[in-house]
């Protein structure tokens, strides 16, 4: 059955999840999404993700800096929607808000609930060394992540996948779930299921003093950290090339075997002591330059075997 939606969303994440219920025939009345925001080297605002793909679709987009008065609840019941649909939106939705739709507020959440509620499940499930995440639909509480869940689907997460790579993956993967979930939630046959008490950990937004690498650190946890930030923010180190410390971006590393004093290369290659075991840096990025293989970095820096990063 067909569906009047309120669409609430902003980045890339949410686009596919969209499109989707547009594709279903489903009726987007409205979409909220986050102000544009000054972004490139111009600093020109730029509209979200979710915004392009309303305009395109000719939907009424609405863009309030808070939903926390009396006036957002009111333009939220003027659009007499079934259910709002939540993806990665970034405003915190007030019990005023949860309200309004007859059928509630069904949430699309990039991790397998209770573990990594919060601001950025795919990247911490990656730097953590899970071996698998997923997609859960839930209902909205006041809570951060706390509802109930009705539907999950689970991703496996291979040993080298980036936080790029398994983002796009779970985008089209709770794309299809949603759009699962609204027929059966408007025929009154989506149940759901209390999240357990036990296993709840936290997504916290990620912090830019985690992002540069330790190399006595494990070459496990370097090699997590590095895919869990590819390609944003990017986990990087400090090398000195003769001008002074840069920052370099490692986008790409793999597990490799050797050891010698932490932070010292092992070979031509680019193979890394760690504390424990040793990376291969495969695909890094200069400050100001585009993404590098690491052998075409080592051959302009003149770095081989036996120097130190």
């Amino acid at each position: 059955m067909s569906l009047r939606v309120i669409f609430m969303g902003t980045p890339d994440f949410a686009v596919p999840t969209l499109t989707e219920i547009i594709g279903q025939g489903h009726e987007v009345v409205s979409v909220y999404t986050r102000a544009p925001a000054p972004a490139g080297r111009g600093m020109e605002l730029r509209p979200s993700p979710v915004q392009v793909t309303a305009e395109r679709f000719g939907i009424p987009v609405f863009s309030p800096k808070t939903l926390k008065n009396a006036e957002a609840a009111e333009i939220m019941a003027s659009h007499e929607a079934d259910v709002a649909v939540v993806v990665a939106y970034g405003l915190i939705l007030p019990k005023a808000i949860l309200e309004v739709p007859e059928l509630g507020c069904l949430n699309l959440h990039a991790s397998l609930l209770p573990r990594w509620r919060g601001a950025a499940p795919i990247q911490r499930a990656i730097m953590a060394g899970d071996a698998e995440t997923g997609v859960c639909v839930m209902r909205m509480e006041e809570g951060l992540d706390t509802g109930p869940v009705a539907m999950v689907e689970t991703l496996a997460i291979d040993g080298n996948a980036t936080a790029g790579e398994m983002h796009d993956r779970l985008a089209g993967l709770g794309a299809d779930l949603m759009v699962r979930a609204l027929p059966a939630l408007g025929r009154g046959g989506l149940r759901f299921t209390p999240q357990p008490e036990e296993g709840v950990t936290y997504a916290s937004k990620i912090g830019n003093d985690e992002a540069k690498l330790s190399w006595n650190w494990p070459a496990q946890q370097v090699h997590d950290v590095v895919r869990g930030l590819s390609p944003f923010p990017g986990a990087f180190i400090e090398v000195d090339l003769g001008k002074g410390p840069e920052r370099l971006k490692l986008l790409r590393t793999a597990r490799a075997g050797g050891a010698a004093e932490p932070g010292t290369l092992l070979d031509d290659e680019g193979t890394v002591a760690c504390a424990v075991g040793a990376v291969k840096l495969l695909q890094l990025q200069r400050a100001g330059k585009g993404p590098m293989s690491a052998q075409e970095f080592l051959r302009g820096a003149r770095l081989g075997a036996g120097a130190k990063l």
